[in-house]
């Protein structure tokens, strides 16, 4: 998957989104087996962790899990954070461990700030599983407006060439040695180039939602990968 986002344009990078952040997920569930779906239920129904997630309803109505799969998850996130929140460093320990052979922190950095909706500093059980929610289970558009939000840096509604290159950049030091092939010091700056030329309808400089999610639903790379990891839990 990961050569086959690499080879096409600089639009496929769109479907990095899915890939990275249905990783955080896969790392948590990694041994989560065998486990008491009673004592999962009454841990997330009664914790007494510093922070207290919803109950196990409000967050099956909010979201397009099942009990089941919500158990699941919080049996790993809590695993992950005891004290019931994420903080960005341990974004960054987690990506780090997904991607030994780069440097995860800048692109850890970004995605913890599309998590942190509220933007209070830390990721709770519920923001953790209201984006995963949309990543995995949302529709194009939902995730496509996940996807333009983690772009647009400032959050100020638009995404500019200097944004996006931060973000291709923070993506390819991430990667480090597992493109192929070996990616050039000029390739961030050549696909944020070729982002622009296809997204940047009007030729101002930016690009709107509106701009971003009219070209992505008329890409076929994009809109397979948005399908990706619909299945994984």
């Amino acid at each position: 998957v990961l050569t086959a986002v690499w080879e096409t344009e600089g639009l496929q990078t769109v479907g990095i989104v899915v890939l990275v952040c249905a990783s955080i997920k896969l790392l948590h569930l990694l041994g989560i087996i065998d486990f008491s779906e009673d004592s999962v239920e009454d841990e997330l129904e009664q914790s007494a962790v510093r922070h207290r997630p919803e109950g196990l309803e409000q967050l099956e109505a909010q979201t397009r899990f099942s009990r089941k799969e919500l158990q699941i998850l919080y049996r790993g996130f809590k695993n992950e954070c005891p004290s019931g929140v994420v903080n960005e460093d341990t974004f960054k320990d987690i990506y780090s461990q997904f991607f030994p052979q780069g440097d995860a922190s800048t692109y850890a950095h970004f995605l913890f700030n599309a998590f942190d909706t509220d933007h209070n500093g830390s990721v709770s059980f519920e923001d953790f599983v209201m984006g995963l929610s949309i990543l995995l289970r949302g529709t194009i558009t939902e995730k496509l407006n996940w996807a333009f939000n983690l772009y647009d840096i400032n959050k100020d509604g638009y995404i500019t060439k200097e944004e996006m290159l931060d973000i291709m950049k923070a993506i390819y030091d991430m990667m480090g040695k597992c493109t192929y092939p070996v990616l050039k010091e000029e390739t961030p700056h050549q696909h944020v180039e070729i982002f622009f030329q296809k997204m940047d309808k009007n030729k101002d400089g930016v690009v709107t939602i509106d701009e971003f999610i009219d070209c992505c639903q008329n890409d076929d790379n994009i809109m397979r990968s948005m399908h990706l990891f619909e299945n994984v839990i």
